[in-house]
């Protein structure tokens, strides 16, 4: 079957704009502290989502998937977007930071195959060996030189994995028939309030307004949370998590290319090959992987 201009580009559209949001966590949190920062996004980006939901007047969400909603923003965006926003916050080179996100799919695979009953095969876990060792061998490299990769940094990473993972599983599962625009606002409520918490408690609500910060929202809430968050979605109701999850291993090397040229952030041979370890482990985890989700 002939697949459209948008089934065609939007894989590679989502991988360009999604490996910005490593970048932009390192303009936005100058200014603002990382939850505070989010919380702002996700309530500026639900507002609007709600207004074009109702202008286009997409088809109501029924109130009973509104928990559902939340479930899935709870992993993909207050644990994955909390989890990188404040690593980065702590020192992660967001080269590296993107690294360990893309592992992802991996545990996807291997969660789908433990809650979905997809089939987790010899190829998978071959790419579930290199992937750890691709991280491995950043972080030795990194560890030993001082370089920000700090415990608790590498611990907020993992609650990112996991999160993105839980939400983009949840979301293929049990989310199908969602309005869109609509399902991804209650997402970002869900978030804003999760997240508001921890802003209150640990930030005391740091967000002034300069320049940069501004910038900063402005990009992250018109290109990551509008844009790449929906082109991303709009893939799950098309294709298997897993499949879309595999899009995530091409964004270390652009965040890595954008932290080097925007930061000076130094990689060295042994991230390379790190790097390119990882790259292998998650393609072979997740690419042409026919699954297929149990009927309820």
């Amino acid at each position: 079957m002939t697949s459209s201009p948008l089934q065609r580009f939007a894989p590679a559209l989502f991988v360009l704009l999604w490996s910005t949001g490593f970048i932009v966590a390192r303009y936005g949190t100058k200014d603002a502290g990382p939850l505070t920062f989010l919380v702002v996004r996700c309530l500026v980006s639900a507002a609007i989502l709600f207004v074009i939901a109702r202008l286009t007047r997409e088809v109501r969400m029924e109130r009973g998937r509104i928990p559902i909603q939340a479930a899935v923003g709870t992993g993909i965006h207050a644990m994955y977007l909390g989890g990188v926003w404040v690593a980065i916050n702590h020192g992660l080179p967001s080269g590296i930071s993107a690294l360990i996100a893309a592992l992802h799919p991996v545990l996807t695979a291997v969660l789908g195959a433990m809650f979905l009953g997809e089939r987790l095969s010899r190829r998978r876990v071959l790419g579930v060996f290199f992937g750890c060792a691709g991280v491995v061998a950043v972080v030795v490299e990194h560890g030993g030189a001082g370089d920000g990769v700090t415990s608790f940094a590498l611990g907020a990473m993992a609650v990112a994995v996991v999160g993105m993972s839980t939400g983009t599983l949840l979301q293929r599962r049990y989310a199908q028939g969602t309005p869109l625009l609509a399902g991804t606002a209650w997402q970002y409520m869900a978030t804003a309030l999760i997240l508001g918490y921890g802003a209150i408690q640990s930030e005391h609500w740091r967000f002034e307004l300069t320049q940069r910060t501004l910038l900063s929202l402005a990009w992250s809430v018109l290109v990551l949370s509008l844009a790449a968050i929906l082109i991303m979605l709009w893939l799950l109701h098309r294709q298997a998590a897993a499949q879309v999850s595999s899009l995530f291993f091409l964004t270390p090397a652009l965040s890595t290319v954008q932290g080097a040229v925007l930061f000076n952030e130094h990689v060295g041979v042994l991230a390379f090959v790190g790097l390119a370890v990882a790259a292998v482990g998650v393609w072979l985890a997740t690419s042409n992987q026919r699954v297929t989700f149990p009927q309820t």
